[in-house]
């Protein structure tokens, strides 16, 4: 709802800053702004018709289309609303100037373009196979026996009709390349039915580590059938844990992953996240990594004596500047890594993102390697 009212306002604000000031006549007027009322609600109206909010299922090459004329109107309006803002302060105080940095056509041309050049490199940063990023994360009273223990970390893989099983098997492949001692994945694996999936999601059974695949869910596994889901996870591999944990052991050294549910449990009628229920039986001594897929929990998950806890959801920001907005919403979390109180926490910007959403610009995809050193 929030999406569709948002997106409303926003088609609204560039038919009264675009399509008035360029079209000369009122037929062109109505035609410029059903152009720009169509491209800004396109996604809702798609999904109307042709799968869900959560995955569009039209061709992938429709979806980029849309993607870079949607984005390159985002980015536009927010221009726009920079500019009038200043517009606004030079009138107020030299009058005549203002009134032409409000009105002036020429600069709301170079702007359109610039916006549609900008949107096309940031779909295409999207939807590119993520680089591997690597960390090395120190944790006090982890044991020696597990310094230099390797993680991959992947997060908001989001495999739908636009990160398709073949952009899958790529982020895979990358991953498997990094030999880790174990694979986690902090949720939103998938975009769409089981069925919508059939031809994709079969790319992430090839994940493998020594250890093995471990995995929580996030909020958009609960948008698309959640049992169903779990059920084709187990069937793959990957071992899901839902409020539940696994030690790793070398020799008589433990190592927990734990993970917990998301909130969208709820709306769902889905066990809600429940850290007490995740850690129950964990030896006092056991260093705790926990999947959980929101950041802003950190708070609250430090309080149970985890050590390092692993995160997506926010896909880093998306945009450089939006990502200041993003952490207002996550307890300030967004990317990187934080020390919360004698924990850390590692925000990944996520291996894929929401179709819905698909732009990057300066908040690039990763695939990340996190080394485990063992800290006095």
């Amino acid at each position: 709802m929030r999406f569709l009212i948002i997106t409303s306002l926003l088609s609204l604000y560039l038919v009264w800053r675009v399509a008035f000031p360029l079209g000369k006549t009122t037929a062109a007027r109505w035609a410029l702004s059903t152009l720009l009322v169509g491209l800004i609600l396109h996604y809702p109206i798609i999904a109307s018709f042709w799968g869900s909010l959560a995955s569009p299922e039209v061709p992938r090459e429709i979806l980029l289309t849309l993607a870079v004329g949607f984005m390159s109107l985002l980015l536009l309006a927010l221009v726009l609303l920079v500019r009038d803002m200043l517009g606004v302060l030079v009138w107020l105080v030299c009058k005549n100037p203002g009134r032409a940095l409000l009105g002036s056509r020429r600069l709301l041309q170079g702007l359109m373009v610039i916006c549609l050049l900008l949107a096309g490199y940031g779909v295409w940063q999207a939807v590119k196979v993520p680089a591997v990023k690597r960390i090395e994360i120190a944790l006090p009273g982890l044991p020696t026996e597990f310094d230099g223990y390797r993680i991959t970390h992947l997060t908001d893989l989001h495999v739908s009709r636009l990160l398709d099983g073949a952009r899958t098997a790529q982020v895979v492949a990358r991953a498997n390349d990094l030999a880790a001692d174990a694979i986690v994945i902090s949720g939103d694996l998938v975009d769409g039915s089981v069925e919508a999936r059939r031809n994709d999601y079969p790319a992430l059974a090839a994940l493998s580590a020594r250890d093995g695949v471990f995995a929580s869910p996030g909020n958009h596994e609960y948008y698309s059938g959640y049992q169903a889901w779990m059920a084709v996870f187990a069937q793959i591999g990957i071992q899901m844990l839902p409020n539940r944990h696994v030690v790793l052991r070398r020799g008589n050294a433990e190592l927990v992953i734990a993970g917990v549910t998301d909130p969208a449990a709820h709306d769902r009628r889905q066990p809600q996240p429940d850290l007490a229920a995740a850690l129950a039986g964990v030896s006092p001594d056991a260093s705790i990594i926990l999947l959980d897929h929101r950041p802003g929990n950190a708070p609250h998950n430090r309080k149970a004596g985890v050590d390092l806890q692993l995160s997506g959801h926010t896909h880093g920001g998306h945009i450089c500047g939006l990502h200041w907005l993003v952490a207002r919403f996550n307890n300030g979390f967004v990317s990187g890594l934080y020390q919360q109180d004698g924990m850390q926490l590692y925000v990944g910007n996520g291996a894929g993102l929401w179709p819905g959403f698909a732009i990057r610009l300066g908040k690039p995809a990763e695939i990340t390697e996190i080394t485990l050193r063992a800290s006095p």
